[in-house]
């Protein structure tokens, strides 16, 4: 299940959405913004279809 998330970036506080996906548990990976282009490190945990926690922050 992939849902869209809307978020400011880190950097340049744009607001951007990634897809999620739902099903999988804990996640962790960096992404660059759409916007700025700079890496952006996304966590967030899922159960049973539905978001518990989200961070993004900026890479290092």
């Amino acid at each position: 299940m992939l849902e869209e998330h809307f978020f400011p970036c880190p950097y340049c506080w744009e607001k951007i959405s990634f897809l999620l996906d739902l099903t999988g548990g804990s996640q962790s990976y960096v992404e660059d913004c759409e916007v700025c282009c700079q890496p952006i490190s996304i966590n967030f945990d899922a159960q049973d279809g539905e978001l518990n926690n989200f961070s993004a922050e900026a890479a290092q």
